[in-house]
């Protein structure tokens, strides 16, 4: 047994090698992980013990970035090491950590999002290599990323063969997904809000789920396991809305996760969910609507909240002058709201965030930013990137990938160097990366860190350059 100090501020028993390299490398993996699940799922192994200053500041010496990051790298048996283990961000409030924030830390992001005039891109993910794409763009861009999934994309992240009868699929594929980003957010050292997109009314025993994971997961670690959730009753009655999403809230608060509302119906289609039809009314939010919404979320205790009110938001891509967006709503809700508070004119009381945002006209994405907009979600433009890689791939090497031997450089050549599924996937990470930097860089959401530049990785093994070849002396690929 040995101790280590959670972000709660409380010691716990933890069971594990004190040092790695006491374990055999071959056991190191399973054993780290299976730690990490058991952790979550059985309270009982942790233990909270009061201690003496003297122990505390002796713990606190031997594992002191655990009072600031998260608790993957310890759980999962992986080394914490450079912008891993960095303190704090020159730009950013002390709160703000590589990894997965929650509570406090994720309000004084989207705080600072808001008074600094930029906006946080929010990436539909559905595999790990989508996640790592998303990490990567981050780190390049020296931001924050928002990383979330869908019910479908959560059922996909489990795999297609799972039954997902009472949603069991989604629910074990979302934590799933949850423990890769908690593991690899801190590798590359920037910080994650980890959420989970449109969980309309008959998709609520999904979020049931989740927050069930969430609270196992609170009492081992002092935080949830997801950062935050949306729950989009758009379609459902105002009062209904509002009604249950202030339950919601309640439970949520105590673990200090936020939560994300729809107000207004997003259009178009997305992951099954169709308003392509809705009445145009529909698609815009009034000021009165979004101050009732703000007023009686506000009544929970320790309410941590944003609004996805609609200006025009449609899912997907469409012929230009088919979306017709009117960022105005939102600034005339903050004045309203304003009012009702007795604040300045010009206050930003609410945190929005924008649907919908494939596709958009960058003069409404800069126009939503100033009235208070701190989160944009990205999904169509991502997933036609993902595939361009794919595409761009296959039509570059077409003549490698008919046969399993034989190519142009001869009949008896073999081709597994091109057809290894890494070699697309990767390009298909590589044309995702270069579309965030653009959704970075429409956001006003680059160097806002202060990192600086990333690093090239050394040490790559793999098939490398502008042709697939292996490197002599590295492992097999």
């Amino acid at each position: 047994f040995f101790f280590a100090l959670n972000r709660s501020g409380k010691w716990r028993h933890r069971i594990g090698p004190r040092n790695l390299s006491m374990a055999p490398s071959t056991l190191l993996l399973p054993l780290s992980l299976g730690l990490a699940f058991a952790y979550s799922y059985a309270p009982a192994l942790a233990v909270h013990t009061p201690t003496t200053p003297l122990t505390m500041r002796t713990h606190a010496t031997m594992r002191m970035h655990t009072l600031r990051m998260g608790l993957a790298a310890d759980d999962m048996g992986i080394p914490c090491e450079g912008e891993c283990a960095i303190g704090e961000y020159p730009k950013m409030p002390a709160s703000v950590h590589p990894g997965v924030l929650t509570g406090q830390s994720v309000v004084d992001l989207l705080e600072t999002a808001k008074e600094e005039g930029f906006a946080i891109p929010a990436v539909n993910c559905v595999t790990s290599s989508s996640i790592n794409a998303c990490l990567e763009a981050a780190r390049k861009n020296d931001a924050p990323v928002i990383i979330q999934f869908s019910s479908g994309g959560s059922q996909f992240y489990a795999g297609k063969g799972l039954d997902n009868t009472d949603y069991r699929a989604a629910i074990a594929g979302a934590v799933s997904g949850a423990y890769h980003v908690r593991a690899m957010a801190e590798q590359y050292g920037v910080p994650v809000i980890l959420h989970t997109d449109h969980c309309a009314k008959k998709l609520l025993p999904w979020l049931d789920g989740m927050l069930s994971a969430s609270e196992r997961y609170f009492e081992v670690h002092g935080e949830p396991l997801f950062s935050s959730h949306m729950i989009d009753l758009s379609e459902e009655p105002l009062d209904e809305n509002i009604e249950i999403c202030k339950e919601y809230l309640e439970r949520m608060s105590k673990m200090g996760m936020l939560l994300e509302m729809e107000l207004g119906i997003t259009g178009g289609e997305e992951d099954g969910v169709n308003n392509e039809d809705v009445a145009p009314e529909d698609l815009y939010s009034k000021p009165e609507e979004i101050w009732e919404v703000y007023k009686e979320l506000s009544t929970v205790p320790d309410a941590r909240f944003t609004v996805a009110a609609a200006f025009g938001n449609v899912h997907g891509v469409y012929a230009p002058g088919n979306v017709v967006l009117d960022p105005s709503i939102l600034s005339k809700a903050q004045a309203y709201v304003s009012s009702q508070l007795d604040l300045a004119a010009d206050s930003k009381p609410v945190s929005f965030v924008f649907h919908g945002g494939s596709g958009s006209a960058l003069s409404d994405i800069k126009t939503s930013i100033t009235a208070g907009v701190i989160k944009m979600n990205i999904d169509t433009d991502t997933q036609w990137s993902y595939w361009s890689g794919i595409r761009d791939f296959e039509a570059k090497y077409h003549e490698y990938l008919q046969t399993q031997i034989g190519n142009p450089e001869g009949a008896d050549k073999p081709n597994k160097k091109y057809y290894d599924p890494r070699m697309p996937i990767r390009s298909a990470e590589d044309t995702t990366v270069q579309r965030l930097q653009q959704c970075f860089e429409d956001l006003n959401c680059i160097g806002v860190l202060g990192l600086g530049d990333a690093s090239e990785p050394s040490n790559v093994l793999g098939p490398e350059g502008d042709v697939p070849r292996r490197r002599r002396g590295g492992l097999p690929v």
